[in-house]
């Protein structure tokens, strides 16, 4: 499962240059481990300097948690159940490195099955079928 953002102008600028949000991000064959990352046109995956961070919760999905980040024009932290566990910050580098000060975002909710990450180590088709439980989603915004 996860949940992340993605620029809304992904169509005009491409990605990862419209930069991603990675709030929560499970992969199957480590499954006590959470991660959380930030994608944009100097630092991602691709490049193989993305910015991010994990660690372990021992069975997260045996109850509801909260995953939330507090996004400020120069700043993202990151919380696991009101736990701030990553902070990533502008670092003056213009915003090929930080574009999401004054790009909206797309908010995504999926269960992905597969890909590079995710499919590394093959998938276990006798997990199936499986559900991805949300409780809810809010957004504020502070005035």
């Amino acid at each position: 499962p996860a949940i992340w953002t993605l620029g809304t102008n992904i169509n005009k600028v491409g990605w990862p240059a419209c930069g991603e949000i990675d709030i929560l991000e499970f992969v199957g064959y480590d499954p006590d481990r959470i991660h959380a990352n930030i994608h944009t046109k100097k630092y991602n995956h691709i490049n193989g300097n993305n910015i991010g961070s994990k660690f372990v919760v021992k069975k997260p999905w045996e109850d509801f948690h909260v995953y939330a980040i507090e996004w400020y024009p120069h700043r993202i932290d990151f919380f696991f159940d009101d736990m701030k566990y990553f902070s990533c910050s502008d670092n003056g580098e213009g915003t090929a490195a930080w574009p999401f000060r004054n790009t909206a975002q797309y908010l995504k909710i999926n269960l992905a099955i597969g890909g590079t990450w995710g499919g590394e180590e093959g998938i276990d088709d006798s997990i199936f079928p499986q559900e991805f439980v949300i409780d809810y989603v809010r957004i504020y915004e502070k005035e």
